[in-house]
C-alpha cells in the first residue's frame, strides 16, 4: 500500500496572550492507502487541529505535510484550494450543506468547480447517493432531510471528486445511535469495495469500534497507535 498523507515534525502552536499552547507537539504519522483510521482522545488534544493541518485548511507552525508526496506545508493560499479541490474530501459535524441547494446539487457542487460536463456530474453524484441509500432524496433541500440524511449526502459530495482520502471530524456528533450506526456501514463499505481512504477525528466509541487503526493522542502528541 503506498502513503498518502505523511507529516514530519508538526508543530502547531497558537499564542494566546503571552503564553504559547502547543495544539500539535512535534507529530509525526504517516497514512496510507485503503486506511480506516480513528484519531481519538481528549477534548482540546489536538484532535480537530491535526486533521485540519492533514486537509490544508490549516498550515503547521513547524515540519511538513505531504500528500501524495507532495509538500502543502508551504503552499499558498491559491495552490492550496485548488490542490485541496482536486486531492481531499472532507466531512463536518455540522454537515455544511448549502441550504438553496438540493441533494443531488449538493453532491455536485465540487464537480462544478472541477468544470466537469452536467452528465458526469449528475451521473456520479446519483451513483453516490445510491451507494449512500438517499438516492431517493435527491431533489430535497437540507432542511427537508434528517440529520443522518444530511450526513449522507455530505459524504456522498466527500467522494464525489474522486479524492486520495477523506477527513471526517466528528461525523457523527449530531446523529442518533441509527443513524450513527447506518453511516458507519455505509462508510465502511465504501472503503472496502472502493478503497475510499477515511480518517475520523472522534469521541465516538462506535467509530473507535468500526476503525481498523486508532491513533491516540495527548496534549499534541501521539500517545498510541494501533493497528487491527
Amino acid at each position: 500500500m503506498s502513503t498518502i498523507i505523511k507529516a514530519t515534525n508538526v508543530s502547531k502552536v497558537y499564542h494566546k496572550t503571552t503564553i504559547p499552547v502547543h495544539a500539535v507537539n512535534n507529530l509525526t504519522l504517516s497514512i496510507e492507502e485503503g486506511e480506516f483510521t480513528a484519531i481519538v482522545g481528549p477534548s482540546g488534544c489536538g484532535k480537530t487541529t491535526l486533521l485540519n493541518i492533514l486537509g490544508g485548511l490549516d498550515q503547521p507552525t513547524e515540519g511538513k505535510v505531504e500528500v501524495g508526496g507532495i509538500d502543502i506545508s508551504n503552499m499558498k493560499d491559491s495552490e492550496l484550494i485548488d490542490f485541496r479541490l482536486r486531492n481531499i474530501g472532507f466531512v463536518f459535524q455540522a454537515y455544511n450543506l448549502i441550504p438553496v441547494l438540493t441533494a443531488l446539487e449538493n453532491v455536485e457542487f465540487i464537480m462544478l468547480l472541477q468544470k466537469r460536463s452536467k452528465k458526469e456530474r449528475y451521473d456520479r453524484a446519483m451513483e453516490l447517493l445510491e451507494q449512500m441509500d438517499i438516492s431517493d432524496k435527491a431533489n430535497s433541500k437540507p432542511s427537508q432531510l434528517s440529520g443522518g440524511q444530511q450526513q449522507r449526502v455530505a459524504v456522498a459530495r466527500a467522494l464525489a471528486s474522486k479524492p486520495r482520502f477523506i477527513l471526517a471530524d466528528e461525523p457523527t456528533a449530531n446523529l442518533d445511535s441509527t443513524s450513527t450506526s447506518n453511516l458507519l456501514d455505509l462508510m465502511a463499505k465504501m472503503n472496502k469495495e472502493q478503497k475510499a481512504t477515511f480518517v475520523f477525528s472522534t469521541h465516538d466509541q462506535r467509530v473507535m469500534d468500526k476503525a481498523r487503526r486508532i491513533v491516540t493522542l495527548e496534549d499534541g502528541t501521539i500517545v498510541s497507535d494501533v493497528k487491527r
